[in-house]
């Protein structure tokens, strides 16, 4: 009886390993940062304004063409406004936004994949000013001829106030009549990858 339990035991843990072993391995290729982007939009009444965040860093994983892992760091100290602003870029930079001596990084980690491409929907970890939420956006994969890979998100929408940023909002100050900011923003990626 003992070794019938064992001899169970061992084909359980042969099985488990043979299936490990067959798991596909993701293909990892690392973001090009020169040629990838991050923009963004703010609106405000009357107006409002755009701009660009630099990336640091980022991967996308596959397992054959399908997105399966991957992410991005932004470095928040080369936030740019458009119209070339430098008072509002130091006012960005500042506490009332994005705090960026203190949080000099933002982060966006995959954590769900859903589709077969070449359109995705993918939910993660979007990390601003130290507070993470989960967000969900669509994004497109193009397998470009040099072997790169080109994924894209347009107009991601973010709600600022659920990172602590408050500055003229008008969901938490009642008194600012017409002078406000509205409390989303949205930003747009561009990632080329190559393994």
């Amino acid at each position: 009886m003992k070794l019938k339990i064992t001899s169970i035991l061992l084909l359980a843990v042969i099985a488990s390993f043979s299936f490990i072993a067959f798991t596909p391995k993701a293909d990892v290729y690392k973001v090009d940062v020169t040629k990838s982007s991050i923009t963004w939009e703010a609106k405000k009444t009357g107006g409002g304004h755009n701009g660009t965040v630099d990336l640091s860093e980022g991967t996308l994983a596959f397992n054959g063409k399908k997105l399966a892992q991957g992410g991005f760091i932004a470095d928040m100290t080369t936030i740019k406004d458009a119209g070339k602003n430098a008072g509002l870029e130091k006012h960005l930079k500042a506490d009332d936004f994005f705090g960026v001596d203190k949080f000099a990084k933002s982060s966006f980690v995959i954590k769900k994949v859903d589709g077969s491409g070449p359109t995705f929907t993918v939910t993660g970890d979007l990390m601003i000013k130290g507070v993470t939420t989960s967000i969900t956006f669509p994004v497109n994969v193009v397998w470009n001829a040099d072997k790169t890979i080109t994924a894209t998100a347009d107009k991601i929408t973010v709600d600022r106030t659920k990172y602590g940023i408050k500055f003229k909002s008008k969901s938490v100050f009642s008194d600012l009549g017409d002078n406000f900011i509205y409390d989303e923003f949205t930003f747009s990626v561009k990632l080329v990858a190559a393994k």
